[in-house]
């Protein structure tokens, strides 16, 4: 690998121009330098395209791309991959931070291993106005059997939402790029998923970013992407046909194909079962409250 290879940094945002300076200059400011930066504006309605216009002028390695129409943010961020030139790409959300040399540390991975397809890295949330992480120390994500990747990162998504986030992660832009983005509530895990299947990752025990993270059920996830409410309260059944159908697609073994088909039952179950328990609370909740 060429250790001054170009990376894209794809940064979609709609109307955040009070914020996305911030995560511009943290880019900026990487100590890998051959990087350019695709900012992605989803037809902001507030002061977004002048900040992003006098930042690009400031810094010949800003892109800025404004949709002439609102097209969602699944497409929206689909665009700043498509429109990427590096070798290498990874996002970064408007109200985000990356350490200095995130982009470094990452490509660091990659020349150790020429198998890898993406490298993710431990990163710090703010929730509520709390901070914390989470550092994952797995391997099963670096195995060469795809099954085996494939069911510890559905193991993941039932997991603590801060043990990793592969949409964060640094892609080979190739691979990220052939990856098929339709627009569902929660088509970042069945993007994950395939990612896992794809080939083997790296993953960095230690804080290269900071995310500002909000929890969005499924419901209000399904009005944020013009859905309807349906697909939300059946999000997770959805989930699990896409899932067992990119299975079918895949080139595995009969003995890959069953478990990797245990893997999406259990990933079923375990998000029932957590229903389940929230729904048994807010009966609880409601019983103590009539009293």
């Amino acid at each position: 690998m060429n250790p001054d290879a170009l990376v894209s940094i794809g940064l979609p945002t709609f109307n955040g121009g009070r914020q996305l300076e911030k995560a511009v200059l943290s880019v900026l400011a990487q100590d890998h330098q051959n990087l350019e930066l695709i900012i992605s504006d989803n037809a902001s309605t507030d002061d977004t395209e002048e900040v992003c216009r006098d930042l690009a002028a400031a810094d010949n390695r800003i892109v800025y791309h404004r949709q002439p129409e609102n097209v969602g943010p699944v497409a929206n961020f689909s665009t700043a991959l498509r429109l990427a030139k590096g070798e290498f790409f990874r996002w970064v959300g408007d109200d985000d931070t990356l350490a200095p040399h995130c982009v470094s540390r990452s490509l660091e991975e990659f020349a150790k291993d020429d198998r890898l397809v993406l490298v993710t890295a431990q990163t710090s949330y703010t929730a509520d106005g709390v901070t914390r992480t989470g550092r994952y120390e797995g391997t099963a994500l670096n195995s060469d059997d795809p099954a085996d990747r494939f069911a510890e990162m559905l193991r993941l998504l039932t997991e603590s939402f801060v043990l990793m986030d592969p949409l964060y992660g640094m892609h080979r832009t190739a691979v990220a790029g052939a990856i098929p983005r339709p627009v569902l509530v929660r088509e970042d895990e069945i993007a994950a998923a395939r990612h896992a299947l794809a080939g083997p990752w790296a993953h960095v025990p230690e804080v290269l970013s900071h995310r500002n993270w909000a929890n969005a059920n499924p419901v209000r996830m399904s009005g944020k992407l013009a859905l309807p409410a349906w697909r939300g309260y059946f999000a997770t059944l959805i989930q699990v046909r896409v899932l067992l159908g990119i299975l079918d697609e895949t080139d595995l073994t009969p003995d890959q194909r069953r478990r990797a088909r245990a893997a999406v039952f259990k990933l079923y179950v375990s998000r029932q079962r957590r229903l389940a328990a929230r729904g048994g609370r807010k009966l609880a909740r409601l019983a103590r409250l009539g009293r």
